[in-house]
């Protein structure tokens, strides 16, 4: 089982929908995949149509689960998942989708109780999920857009991480600050978590006859700000974030149109990058002045 977490420290990115669609292509591909939505606004449930509502379902609400297991509580993760399978019902050899939802009281319970212990609890997720190893091929993490416990707990919970990054000033910084930060994770976690920087996805692209200096600039400086861009773009495409609306990953609901096939190729390199050492990541080349800017 591999977990993977999306992270980055701007919000407005795209960070839920790149989560939400990468997990969608794994379980679309075949895979057994457990979406985790660490994020007190729950959109990562939202766009797999689910939204936690009345005492049953906070029950099963990812946050009372942290709360149950910082607090010493024996709680089953089996027990709280919501198999979103049925997304995937008309293609064949689809793999699973589950979900690990979040809802907004529990969460910010369960956040205020790792900040007042402190780093020692950010592993209580990795040790919750590494119990359900045998169950996923891999875990995709949504993690709040910001700097706070809940975000630390989710890179001490992956493997990998990946951030996101859009064709503005602000998100570069959030991007190269996200890397920046998984360096320190096994440190603080006295070794017990160790995650890799995977990379960073360029969102809301445009084509390149359309690129403005800013463009130019954010690519030149996310290989200057060593970023590892994946050559993969999630081109500007309103489909992507429509499907919010009708609780069906873009991936899945034109899996067969450009939003599926370019989540398609992330996931591809996603996996690549999971079996290379760094050094042999293919990014992207820097954008020269002989390239034409759009006005």
């Amino acid at each position: 089982m591999k977990i993977i977490a999306v992270a980055t420290q701007k919000g407005g990115v795209g960070k839920t929908s790149t989560a939400v669609n990468l997990g969608a292509g794994l379980a679309f591909a075949g895979q057994r995949v457990l979406v985790v939505d660490l994020d007190p606004q729950a959109q990562a449930g939202t766009a797999l149509g689910l939204n936690l509502t009345g005492e049953d379902q906070l029950a099963r609400s990812l946050g009372w689960m942290l709360q149950g297991r910082l607090q010493g509580m024996r709680m089953d993760p089996a027990g709280i998942w919501f198999d979103r399978s049925e997304l995937l019902s008309e293609f064949e050899g689809a793999g699973t989708l589950h979900l690990l939802a979040s809802e907004e009281s529990t969460m910010t319970a369960a956040q205020d109780l790792i900040h007042r212990r402190g780093y020692q609890a950010t592993p209580v997720l990795r040790r919750m999920l590494l119990d359900l190893d045998g169950a996923f091929d891999f875990v995709v993490i949504d993690t709040p857009p910001a700097v706070s416990s809940l975000s630390a707990t989710a890179l001490a919970a992956a493997d990998y991480v990946l951030t996101v990054c859009v064709p503005e000033y602000p998100a570069l910084k959030g991007a190269a600050a996200t890397r920046g930060t998984v360096r320190y994770v096994k440190d603080r976690t006295g070794g017990e978590c160790d995650p890799q920087y995977l990379g960073a996805v360029i969102n809301r692209s445009n084509p390149p006859s359309k690129w403005k200096m800013q463009e130019v600039n954010i690519r030149n400086g996310m290989l200057d700000t060593d970023l590892a861009p994946f050559r993969a773009d999630i081109r500007v495409d309103n489909r992507i974030s429509d499907s919010f609306a009708f609780g069906v990953p873009a991936a899945i609901r034109f899996a067969s149109h450009a939003p599926g096939k370019m989540y398609g190729r992330l996931m591809m390199q996603v996996l690549t990058r999971m079996q290379q050492p760094e050094a042999e990541w293919e990014i992207p080349d820097r954008i020269t002045e002989g390239v034409t800017i759009g006005v």
